[in-house]
């Protein structure tokens, strides 16, 4: 199975070839630039593995929350990518795309990534076998009101944790065994989680697909500044 899948829910932008569990990838600090490094990324990756566009069986995405424009760009990229060779998409939330690139051995993870306007995402997620439950659905919250995990020892990952990182270490007092601030989205745990999907014949068509927003508001107004 041929899965090409993109993430661009943040500053980084990437983009990964899954071949029968071999992964190619390749990533770019893109800030702002997204729109304009995608397609080419993807057009890079796929010219270096010899792989026609045409030899896909799926295009996944980083589907959210995140960054509005990033959201948008990866989504619209896949819908132009499967709507030409006819073939499905899937969508994988970034917060379980986060807890996906945490190491073997870890399998309790609190993800919070910065929201902007003094708020993060958040979501909670436990490994059974080898698939993840949701502990705690994605939502965005303030720091210092971010759901508490059930008891017990988690991985804290995501830039939320270096954003606010007195607030929420405050926040999870005691139930942190570790933080990974560094951690980001990336396609190859987009491209990882979306092959048992498409697998069973799971996703979607191209014309259905949409980015997870979770929150409508992109600023702040002048008074709340």
């Amino acid at each position: 199975m041929n899965i090409l899948a993109v993430e661009t829910s943040g500053d980084f932008c990437s983009v990964a070839l899954w071949r029968d569990g071999k992964i190619d990838e390749c990533e770019k600090l893109a800030g702002q630039r997204q729109s304009g490094l995608l397609i080419d990324m993807v057009h890079e990756l796929l010219r270096d593995c010899d792989m026609p566009l045409a030899e896909l069986d799926g295009v996944a995405y980083g589907a959210g929350p995140g960054a509005f424009t990033g959201l948008r760009v990866a989504c619209g990229v896949v819908q132009g990518l499967a709507m030409g060779i006819g073939k499905p998409v899937v969508g994988i939330g970034t917060l379980l795309a986060l807890a996906q690139s945490q190491p073997p051995g870890v399998e309790r993870v609190v993800c919070c990534i910065d929201a902007r306007m003094n708020e993060v995402y958040h979501a909670a997620y436990e490994k059974c076998g080898s698939a993840w439950t949701v502990v705690q659905e994605p939502g965005v919250y303030a720091p210092g009101a971010a759901p508490l995990p059930p008891e017990g020892e988690w991985q804290g990952c995501g830039n939320g944790y270096a954003v606010y990182a007195d607030v929420l270490r405050a926040r999870y007092a005691g139930r942190l065994g570790g933080i990974d601030d560094g951690a980001h989205p990336h396609a190859r745990e987009v491209a990882i989680l979306s092959a048992p999907i498409l697998a069973a014949g799971g996703g979607c068509a191209a014309e259905s697909a949409a980015p997870i927003y979770i929150r409508d508001k992109v600023a702040l107004k002048t008074n709340e500044r």
